[in-house]
């Protein structure tokens, strides 16, 4: 009873077939046919190893939200060389509540404005990639996944001791603010704190001393990331007028990068640029200075990097297979048909020349009925 049950289930598993398998002896083999395998084949392998590419390949995806976090303190990483002396300069931020901001994390070092030849290019190399970053937004996706495989983006130090004057100031550091509309700014004297505000002595430097000439090495906003490049890094900015102003105000969008290399809360900006000279019997009033003017956006922004799941990398590449497959088919008895009927018509007399049908003609006309030897005549 077993045996039978088991027939009865192999014969209807075998009803079931939808491959069902064909004689060899009734199967019949072409040179077309195996041309068009040939080319079928070649390109069912070619796309197989472009799909694997992009499956190993992986994207940025872009989400946006509104940023509810109100009451944490915003870090501001600063990296700014200014060709004057570090005595007659002072950096400070003053908020939009007028809160005075101490600089107790910002350094001043006493320099060499002009840089090295390693230095230099440096900086040509930086502003390169920043001129291809503004014409090539997709590049940033390349910066957040590879991160320049952590390649520091600071100055280079120089390559030895010059007996040149230190004539220049570099002030860096970091400092945290609120995150509310602020205002950094660089100008003559060192800041002093009272409760009306804030002011810079300025009475002890010379006014033939002013020079605000610059080179901003590093401004970001957020953790700090080794190989993130920032709209301001390498800007330099010459002037030869002792009453120069110099202007940025800057949109920080908070960022959370999430990639298979780091996770970090950052902060990404766009810059606008302005710069004019001091002069008040022109009208042009303010005072002389580098003057970083901040805002906050009320938007975060989340990156985070995407990759193919296997499940749909192997149905991409099973429609490939499947795909190439039934139509080089479909083609192949497409011209298989064409070629048959035009064959056909050919054997038909369709397209015989008129010279073989004249000659036909001819035959059929002057050919004589028949006559049997031992036919009764009349």
């Amino acid at each position: 009873m077993r045996r039978v049950s088991r027939k009865k289930a192999l014969s209807l598993v075998k009803e079931l077939d939808a491959f069902p398998k064909v004689s060899e002896s009734y199967v019949e083999t072409s040179a077309t046919g195996g041309t068009v395998s040939l080319i079928a084949f070649g390109a069912m392998a070619l796309l197989a190893i472009l799909e694997f590419f992009v499956y190993q390949d992986t994207w940025m995806k872009y989400e946006y939200e509104v940023d509810k976090d109100f009451s944490s303190k915003l870090r501001i990483n600063i990296d700014t060389t200014v060709a004057m002396k570090c005595q007659h300069v002072g950096a400070d931020i003053l908020d939009l509540a007028e809160t005075m901001i101490t600089s107790n994390g910002l350094q001043y070092e006493p320099v060499i404005f002009e840089l090295t030849p390693q230095q230099r290019l440096w900086q040509r190399t930086l502003l390169l990639i920043q001129s291809r970053l503004r014409e090539e937004h997709a590049l940033q996706e390349v910066l957040y996944k590879t991160l320049l495989k952590g390649a520091p983006t600071a100055l280079p130090p120089r390559e030895d001791a010059s007996m040149e004057p230190l004539n220049a100031c570099r002030i860096h550091g970091h400092v945290y603010v609120n995150k509310v509309a602020g205002n950094l700014h660089i100008t003559v004297g060192k800041p002093i704190h009272h409760p009306q505000g804030h002011a810079h002595i300025a009475a002890f430097v010379s006014h033939e001393t002013y020079n605000f000439s610059h080179r901003i090495d590093h401004l970001s906003f957020g953790e700090e990331i080794p190989g993130i490049i920032n709209p301001l890094d390498g800007t330099e900015k010459i002037t030869y007028n002792n009453n120069q102003m110099f202007q940025y105000f800057i949109t920080v969008v908070p960022t959370r990068l999430n990639t298979y290399k780091i996770s970090a809360d950052t902060h990404q900006f766009s810059v606008t640029e302005r710069e004019r000279v001091i002069n008040h019997a022109a009208g042009s009033h303010g005072v002389s200075g580098i003057f970083v003017k901040y805002d906050t956006s009320s938007l975060m922004v989340t990156v985070s990097e995407q990759h193919m799941p296997l499940w749909q990398f192997l149905v991409r590449l099973c429609g490939i297979i499947g795909g190439i497959f039934s139509t080089t088919g479909m083609l192949h008895g497409f011209v298989g048909v064409c070629f048959d009927v035009i064959c056909c018509r050919f054997k038909l007399g369709i397209y015989r020349p008129r010279e073989l049908h004249n000659q036909m003609n001819n035959l059929n006309n002057h050919q004589t009925p028949l006559v049997a030897d031992n036919a009764p005549q009349e």
